[in-house]
C-alpha cells in the first residue's frame, strides 16, 4: 500500500508563501493602477458633458468637482457674473476630451461627486481656470493643502493683472 506524503510546512517555506502572495498583490494593485484605475476613481476618462466652470460628468456618469476652484455659479435664476464665461472656457478646454484625473487625500464630496484635479495634454485645468481669471481658489481641508500657495499666487497675479472675471465683475462672486 502506497504510503501518502503530506506535505509539513517549515517556517521558512511559510515565508516564501508569505511573500509570493505579497508580491501578486502587489502586482495586481499595479495592473488595476495601470488600467486606469485609482483609490478614488479612474486615472483617465473621456468628459461627456460640462455642468458647469468646476464640474464636469465622464462617459461613465460620474461627475467631477475641480479640487482648489471655485467658479462663479450659474445654476441660480440669474447667473453670477463670469459664470457663463467660466463654463464656456471649461467646455472648449475638456468637453468631449481625454482627460487625465488626480485625487488628493479625500476622493468625494457631500454630493458625491469625485474630487480630482482634471489635465488635458500636459496642462491643468484647475490651474488655467484661476490662472486666466475663470476662478477663485478654494481649499477645502485636507485637499488642496500641497498646491494651496501655488494656486493663490496664480489668484494674486490674475487679479492684479485684472484677468477674466477680476477685470470684468464688480462682485466676484466666489470672493
Amino acid at each position: 500500500m502506497p504510503v501518502a506524503h503530506t506535505a509539513h510546512r517549515t517556517p521558512a517555506s511559510r515565508e516564501r508563501w508569505t511573500r509570493l502572495g505579497a508580491t501578486l498583490l502587489c502586482l495586481c494593485a499595479w495592473a488595476a493602477a495601470g488600467c486606469g484605475g485609482d483609490r478614488c476613481g479612474p486615472a483617465s476618462a473621456t468628459v461627456s458633458r460640462v455642468i458647469d466652470g468646476d464640474t464636469i460628468e465622464l462617459e461613465s456618469g460620474e461627475k467631477v468637482r475641480y479640487l482648489l476652484v471655485d467658479t462663479p455659479e450659474i445654476s441660480s435664476g440669474t447667473p453670477d457674473c463670469y459664470g457663463i464665461e467660466a463654463r464656456d472656457y471649461n467646455r472648449e478646454l475638456v468637453e468631449g476630451k481625454r482627460v487625465s484625473l488626480s485625487y488628493d487625500r479625500e476622493c468625494t464630496d457631500a454630493y458625491d461627486r469625485l474630487l480630482a484635479y482634471v489635465s488635458v495634454q500636459d496642462r491643468v485645468v484647475n490651474a488655467l481656470l484661476v490662472e486666466r481669471g475663470f476662478a477663485c481658489v478654494l481649499v477645502i481641508p485636507p485637499n488642496g493643502a500641497d498646491r494651496e500657495a501655488e494656486y493663490l499666487e496664480l489668484e494674486a497675479i490674475a487679479r492684479a493683472e485684472s484677468r477674466g472675471m477680476w477685470g470684468v465683475c464688480e462682485e466676484v462672486a466666489c470672493d
